[in-house]
């Protein structure tokens, strides 16, 4: 990933400690228009103040959840509101991606075309499949991983513009022992989205892995949000919540969501 999605000629990226995920402005200063950053869907709707560019955040989700739909109704919403996406999907095909994004209101292939929107392509590797899309390793073992991130991600420019979206990380266990894709992703994905100022937001099935593991990943990141399925509600009932944010401060209870026609993910009322 890179930040050449924003022209540096016509877009002035404000001061770090002055970014805020708030709703997307551009005015004029000797015509370069300051870009501010737009809002997280869902996420900032719970918080009682913006979360920073750099921010990472770890969501532990049941797999009968609503956590895939909400993913791309937060990466539709960012991207609809001016910033750039980065979305990682291991457990569907790229054109699944492209094609819920596309029912959301998103301009798909235009953003591709300006880079603003970037899909890598983990679903093909997963399946033993080589991808023939432009971001994409071509196998899942951790050296590899390890040696491809490095390579095409981590020495690009701070893109505090960018929102990375990882569906389900819990794939790597698939291919690797727990310590060692744990150890990558504390040496790798969560650093990267400190130094270069992207707001992450990975995704992991809940009650599969070690406890250890968990604690690992829950330590070294800045929030944890839950999404599960409530069986015992009469109907059942899909919820969210924020379970620590470290910093801004939050509404920590469980929140019940509606799934419109169109896989849109939003608060109940």
């Amino acid at each position: 990933m890179s930040d050449r999605s924003f022209d540096s000629k016509r877009f002035r990226i404000i001061p770090n400690c002055a970014i805020t995920h708030e709703n997307h402005k551009s005015f004029g200063t000797n015509n370069s228009p300051v870009f501010s950053l737009p809002r997280i869907p869902l996420v900032e709707d719970l918080t009682k103040g913006p979360i920073p560019p750099g921010t990472n955040l770890l969501v532990e989700f049941d797999p009968a959840s609503q956590w895939f739909n909400a993913s791309l109704t937060i990466a539709a919403g960012w991207l609809r509101s001016g910033g750039g996406v980065s979305y990682v999907t291991h457990s569907q095909p790229p054109d699944d991606v492209r094609s819920q994004l596309h029912s959301l209101g998103v301009a798909v292939e235009n953003l591709e075309q300006k880079d603003r929107l970037w899909i890598t392509d983990l679903y093909s590797a997963s399946i033993g499949r080589k991808s023939t899309e432009k971001f994409a390793p071509e196998s899942l073992k951790v050296a590899d991983m390890s040696l491809w991130i490095a390579r095409d991600a981590m020495a690009d420019a701070p893109a505090p513009e960018f929102l990375v979206l990882s569906d389900n990380g819990s794939i790597l266990d698939r291919f690797n022992d727990e310590k060692n894709w744990v150890e990558l992703y504390l040496t790798r994905p969560i650093p990267m989205g400190r130094s270069r100022q992207l707001t992450q937001i990975m995704g992991f099935l809940s009650n599969v892995h070690s406890s250890w593991a968990y604690k690992q990943l829950e330590a070294a990141v800045d929030g944890i949000i839950d999404f599960k399925l409530d069986e015992a509600s009469d109907p059942v009932e899909n919820l969210i919540r924020i379970r620590s944010l470290r910093k801004t401060g939050f509404d920590g209870r469980w929140h019940k969501l509606n799934i419109a026609q169109n896989l849109e993910v939003t608060l109940a009322k």
